[in-house]
């Protein structure tokens, strides 16, 4: 397995770092898997501070991958997916569906809240999850941690984040 650059990024206009358990979850995650934490912020919901972040973290060639949590529901203040969705060089569609999906066995019908999006910029792959812990946990176990394993088949984004193929 490949150890991956991480960064993750909470989006709340409340939390800190003593209070952000979906970072910390996020975090605690990725480093049981064998990839590195190498940076870790929280922003307010704010379209520029999140892309400001964000956009930092994509034109740094030592990150490969982008957590970010919060910010991705239907309240005036989310606004994750309108400053990152003009960042991605691709979007990545199944991501989004494929999380609703699985969630939807675990919270039902209120899946359909949830605007998690993922995409690809600057061969970095970034992941926008809803900011409940839970919601984290199931991003991440039932996504997230195969495509950032390189053992995992038939594909996994581990060959395009390290060779800087694309």
């Amino acid at each position: 397995m490949s150890n991956l650059n991480i960064a993750v990024l909470t989006v709340s206009d409340t939390r800190t770092l003593e209070t952000d358990k979906s970072g910390a979850y996020l975090v605690e995650a990725l480093e049981e898997s064998g990839h590195i934490a190498s940076q870790r912020e929280i922003v307010k919901d704010d379209i520029y501070q999140i892309r400001a972040v964000v956009s930092g973290w994509i034109a740094n060639s030592q990150i490969q991958v982008i957590l970010i949590t919060g910010g991705t529901g239907f309240y005036s203040r989310d606004s994750t997916p309108e400053a990152v969705t003009p960042l991605f060089d691709k979007n990545m569609e199944g991501f989004g569906e494929l999380f609703r999906q699985v969630s939807y066995t675990e919270i039902g019908s209120s899946t359909i809240q949830s605007r998690a999006i993922a995409g690809l910029a600057n061969n970095t792959v970034i992941f926008s999850l809803p900011g409940s812990t839970g919601a984290c946990r199931t991003a991440w176990t039932k996504i997230i941690s195969e495509q950032l394993n390189a053992q995992f088949g038939p594909c996994n984004f581990v060959k395009l984040l390290t060779t800087g193929i694309h």
